[in-house]
């Protein structure tokens, strides 16, 4: 039975009308292969196997042999993400994807649970409650750091560097993200941070610069891009435009011809070609990656801070006919130089290794935004 159902499933599913062509004997003997191997398991494995659970493991398999950021969600984890808004589920805060098994975090959004708690781009979750995370899929990891709001979760975490595995225990929260932040700094420098690139993050910046500019009294910008994991493309292009006069912003290649598409900026710099410094470090991912690169290949603005984190591709979420779905990648962004994001990130102008990453405006703490805004004073 299950080797019927899961050759049914490939051919349906995976390899569409291809698999119907007589120069596909190779990938015929494959899936009757992949079909052998599971009804052997199915028989002889020391215990008893769940056929569902198992097909749904394959097709899984199959998504993250692409990338890391491809996966499946079986039917209760698409619709809980789906519903995130009635405040059922509580989340941390983070970004992940898998690498090499384990959980990676890309970034930690700041104010959230997981940011307090001191998680940093580039640890890897080990353990979830005491759960070994080697072996499981990115979504099953994602369910189980999901839960009620209010309820604790431990995390065992390793850290490049650090030789003593990390244990944390963070409390679930309703994410509200505040996409911006701003103050005017000494010498009249304004300073934006942004923290997110959701639906609603460019209207909001561009309300805070449009009320200092009538202020009149701003000579400089620092737009702060440091722990903002990404977001929604058009968001990314929205804000670069608010610097640029023209040119292209940033172009998307994939396979079908309806993601291969080049953005433009629209005439009119909001900051009047006012000096722009922009900070980043390795939680600065996916959009923040187009604003940051777009402005650096155009001379545009001085990057300052550390390396970007490398997420250079589009993921769309797709509906199954069974009731979940999956997240696929459909596309990969690149910069105007040509440049590809993917796993190379935006390299700063001026690395500025960070002494603290407490990225609150009134930190003097903060050495890269002091920095900064010395540059800036010049």
């Amino acid at each position: 039975m299950i080797k019927k159902k899961l050759i049914l499933l490939l051919v349906f599913i995976f390899f569409g009308t291809k698999v119907y062509s007589k120069d596909n004997k190779e990938l015929y003997e494959k899936i009757d292969l992949f079909g052998e191997v599971l009804n052997k398991v199915q028989k002889e494995y020391v215990d008893e196997i769940n056929e569902s659970e198992t097909i749904d493991a394959a097709i899984n398999g199959v998504l993250q042999s692409l990338d890391p950021y491809s996966a499946y969600m079986d039917p209760e984890l698409f619709e809980s993400i789906q519903t995130d808004t009635r405040g059922e589920f509580g989340g941390l805060g983070i970004e992940v994807g898998m690498e090499g098994g384990v959980v990676k975090v890309i970034s930690p959004i700041d104010g959230t649970p997981a940011s307090e708690a001191g998680i940093k781009s580039g640890d890897y979750i080990i353990k979830i409650n005491n759960v070994q995370v080697q072996g499981k899929t990115l979504m099953e990891a994602v369910k189980l750091m999901r839960g009620p709001v209010g309820s604790t979760i431990d995390l065992t975490i390793r850290r490049k560097g650090v030789k003593d595995i990390i244990n944390k225990t963070i409390k679930r929260e309703i994410i509200e993200i505040k996409s911006v932040e701003a103050k005017i700094l000494e010498n009249n420098i304004a300073y934006l941070r942004l923290k997110s690139f959701n639906s609603n993050s460019s209207k909001q910046l561009v309300e805070k610069i449009i009320n200092f500019e009538k202020k009149n009294k701003t000579k400089s910008y620092i737009l702060d891009l440091r722990n903002n994991p990404g977001g929604l493309l058009n968001q990314a292009i929205n804000v670069t435009d608010f610097f640029l006069d023209d040119g292209e912003i940033v172009s998307t290649k994939g396979r079908r011809i309806i993601e291969n598409r080049r953005f433009f900026a629209k005439k009119g710099d909001r900051v009047k070609g006012k000096p722009l410094i922009i900070l980043i470090n390795n939680g600065s991912a996916s959009a923040s990656e187009i604003v940051a690169g777009a402005l650096k290949d155009h001379k545009r603005a001085i990057i300052l801070g550390e390396s970007t984190y490398g997420k250079g591709s589009v993921q769309s979420i797709i509906p199954l006919s069974n009731g979940g779905g999956m997240r696929l990648t459909i596309s990969k962004y690149y910069l105007p130089s040509g440049q590809s994001i993917s796993e190379v990130g935006v390299k700063p102008d001026i690395f500025v290794e960070a002494q603290s990453e407490d990225f609150k405006i009134d930190s003097a703490s903060d050495n890269q935004l002091n920095y900064a805004v010395k540059l800036l004073k010049i």
